[in-house]
């Protein structure tokens, strides 16, 4: 009988080794990259931590349907924050769920060369795996990195938006086994380890839990005025399957966000920067001046495929430019098509 989901939990105890992984991944604590971000809130923050802490430049921002660059960038020779990109040289992060199978490894594994993963750390895979795959937001997993190099603060303010991101607060009371056991992964009882502020038990009473994660949600919602688009992403395409771009400009032959939405993003982006402390530098985002690209987004679930080997090996041999396991029976994968990144 295979194990359950309690006793594979209980099997992964191990610890993320800090030094182990920044040596890995270097351009973590380099500073002055640029970064291209997924355009919800994890990304936002991610980006504005960045932006803060390591003078990053935020030059566009990537759905896995539309990619806008700063059109004096190479996208390439970014940094993509929030999402795994499947190109050897180029750096990402995020924290879906991208192996299929640890024991049937495609060759072509090596484009993840740069691109530090979640789960890819502790090997979890879908096949194995699914229900043990990372709970949180990137940012959180970022936080602890750029912690190791340079102590960053997190006021009573910065709960909400920190467990707001990713559902992680949902997740916590859903999924608490698998998430007690990925924060004692990423060493959150460590007192100088900035997720102990986050979800330390002393950190607040459960009604103020409640009651900051209510506020925080009201003033979100107070920047989603426009039917169909949420306060908390830069919409740059509608969601679903609709690879449209939405709310962008053609200005002299380059493209820019349209002021409505630049507006709502800004004061999102405002709405994290005063509840965490990390600055908001205009000068570091790109709104415009963009080169666009758009590529083709689709899914098993449309393709009527099932998640196995042989078909997971055929989504490889097409060289995806991302790709993730959304639940047990999907994954969400883009082609570059009919562009290529730059």
């Amino acid at each position: 009988m295979p194990p359950t989901v309690s006793e594979r939990v209980s099997e992964k105890r191990d610890r993320i080794d800090l030094d182990n992984v920044l040596s890995k991944y270097p351009w973590l604590h380099q500073e002055g990259l640029d970064a291209i971000l997924s355009p919800d809130s994890d990304g936002l923050l991610c980006g504005l931590l960045m932006s803060h802490a390591r003078s990053w430049r935020i030059r566009g921002f990537y759905d896995g349907k539309v990619l806008v660059c700063d059109s004096r960038i190479k996208p390439s020779q970014c940094v993509f924050l929030d999402m795994e990109i499947f190109r050897s040289g180029v750096r990402s992060m995020g924290q879906h769920m991208l192996m299929y199978n640890r024991n049937r490894i495609p060759d072509a594994w090596d484009n993840f060369d740069q691109c530090l993963s979640a789960n890819n750390l502790r090997q979890h895979d879908g096949c194995h795996d699914f229900q043990l795959k990372y709970p949180f937001g990137t940012i959180h997993l970022l936080l602890l990195l750029v912690n190791h190099f340079r102590k960053i603060e997190i006021p009573r303010t910065a709960v909400a938006p920190l467990l707001f991101t990713d559902g992680t607060y949902h997740n916590l009371f859903r999924y608490t086994e698998n998430s007690l056991n990925w924060l004692h992964y990423l060493r959150y009882d460590e007192a100088n380890n900035p997720l102990y502020a986050i979800f330390s038990e002393d950190q607040y009473t459960l009604d103020q839990l409640m009651q900051g994660m209510n506020n925080f949600w009201r003033a979100r919602d107070e920047i989603s005025n426009v039917p169909g688009e949420r306060g908390d992403r830069v919409a740059i395409t509608p969601r679903g399957g609709d690879r449209s771009p939405r709310n962008l400009e053609k200005h002299e032959g380059q493209y820019r966000l349209q002021q409505a939405p630049k507006e709502r993003a800004e004061q999102f982006i405002s709405l994290l920067s005063e509840s965490t402390g990390w600055h908001y530098n205009p000068s570091h985002w790109s709104w415009g001046c963009w080169s666009k690209f758009l590529f083709s987004a689709s899914s098993f679930q449309s393709d009527k495929l099932r998640i196995n080997g042989n078909n997971f090996n055929a989504l490889i041999d097409k060289r995806p430019l991302s790709f993730a396991m959304t639940s047990g029976q999907n994954i969400e994968y883009t082609l570059e098509e009919p562009d290529q990144l730059a």
